[in-house]
């Protein structure tokens, strides 16, 4: 549900990984180099970064400290303001949109994450309580330092982020947007309305977007045939699907592997 992780001096992971867990890469001091997606991001003292659920990732090399910790959805979300704090002002976003932040409060930030490696690693009664309560302290501590930094505030709506998780979870079923609103006990105008407001793109292309993100994740880390990526992504045709690749990323899955490796 909750784990903690500290690095010292480190030579990382020797393969990507993915979680189904939201994770959080802390540097108080020194620097380190992490692997997200297809993109490679340096940490420096008083920096963190946030990682979405289902994200592959690697931890490269420390040359310092680094805190990992990584958390559930069930563990956090325990209300819509709790699926909310998680992705206000763009944290762990679902489009692979990672970004290095600088914490204004590294003493407290450190302090915090402390906390919650002495809670879980004691279990003292109604030790998920606090540690609940001691994340919303680290996340809000991240929203306040992006804000200091320039940031503009956002705050996502609960009902866009239900459709998103609900996306992400489906992938293999190809639904379409009405099948999503049923779940979710809402409209068809309703999911275009959030889409809108939240990518500037209608329900279904944000559909297509987190389709192409599980498909780059799909090609550049699983042992998969373009033709077995097609099939877990619900397309009954593989030339279908390459030309749908295509057509989002201007490139072919083959192609799109070879330009990322190299």
């Amino acid at each position: 549900m909750i784990e903690i992780r500290k690095y010292s001096d480190h030579t990382g992971h020797p393969d990507p990984r993915r979680v189904i867990k939201y994770t959080l890469f802390w540097c108080p001091t020194g620097s380190a180099e992490i692997l997200i997606d297809e993109n490679i991001f340096i940490l420096k003292s008083n920096q963190a970064v946030t990682i979405t659920s289902g994200q592959f990732h690697q931890l490269i090399s420390v040359d310092g400290e680094v805190t990992a910790l990584e958390f559930t959805l069930d563990f956090f979300s325990k209300s819509d303001s709790d699926i909310e704090l998680i992705f206000h002002n763009g944290l762990f976003c679902h489009f692979g949109m990672n970004e290095v932040i600088t914490v204004q409060n590294p003493v407290f930030f450190t302090e915090i994450l402390r906390l919650i490696e002495k809670e879980t690693l004691e279990k003292p009664y109604q030790y998920l309580i606090s540690t609940h309560a001691l994340v919303e302290l680290l996340l809000i501590e991240i929203n306040r330092s992006k804000i200091a930094n320039g940031d503009e505030i956002w705050k996502p709506d609960v009902l866009f982020l239900k459709f998103l998780e609900s996306v992400r979870n489906n992938f293999s079923q190809n639904y379409p947007v009405s099948y999503f609103a049923g779940l979710l006990g809402t409209t068809e105008a309703k999911l275009n309305e959030i889409s809108k407001l939240h990518t500037n793109k209608t329900a279904q292309n944000v559909i297509y977007s987190l389709t192409i993100s599980e498909a780059k994740r799909l090609l550049l880390y699983e042992k998969l045939t373009v033709k077995e990526i097609a099939y877990q992504l619900g397309f009954n045709d593989p030339f279908y699907f390459s030309n749908f690749f295509k057509k989002h990323t201007l490139l072919s899955p083959k192609d799109y592997q070879k330009s990322v490796r190299t």
